[in-house]
């Protein structure tokens, strides 16, 4: 039962198996995490739920990888959910925001320039959040800088 409540919870609810772009349905998952966290308009409490979502998903995304026999598979995407509020930090809930700070944070989680693919050197669960994590970080400052560049365009 534990197995499978870790898995159900690394996979974000099952979205993790799709069989194209799991780590991409992960993010858009994110998207939603980050609404809900929106909604708490305490910033303590949402900065809380986030530093315990995010250790929750060090130790789920650890323990599935041993499941699975694998140090980071691809059906894991606990780590882009939590993820992508950080990209999100500071942004208002404008449409075309949402949409580039997950096209952004999607190249980062891809390309990963230095530090984020050395994060992955890490073992277990912190390895695969931490990389995550640093790709949210980059995401976070380049769609703050998209964000300012449009409003010198429009002004």
């Amino acid at each position: 039962m534990r197995d499978r409540f870790v898995k159900f919870l690394a996979t974000g609810f099952g979205i993790g198996y799709l069989p194209v772009a799991p780590g991409t349905a992960g993010s858009l998952v994110g998207i939603g995490f980050w609404w809900a966290l929106d909604q708490t308009h305490h910033l303590w409490l949402r900065g809380l739920l986030l530093v315990l979502a995010i250790a929750l998903a060090v130790w789920c995304a650890g323990a599935a990888a041993e499941l699975m026999h694998h140090p980071d598979p691809p059906s894991v995407v606990i780590d882009e959910i939590v993820a992508m509020p950080l990209v999100m930090i500071g942004l208002g809930a404008r449409w075309w925001h949402i949409v580039v700070a997950f096209a952004l944070f999607r190249l980062f989680d891809i390309w990963k320039p230095p530090p984020v693919r050395d994060a992955e050197d890490f073992s277990g669960g912190i390895g695969i959040v931490l990389d995550d994590l640093f790709a949210a970080a980059y995401a976070c400052v380049a769609t703050h800088l998209v964000v300012y560049l449009v409003s010198l365009v429009r002004h």
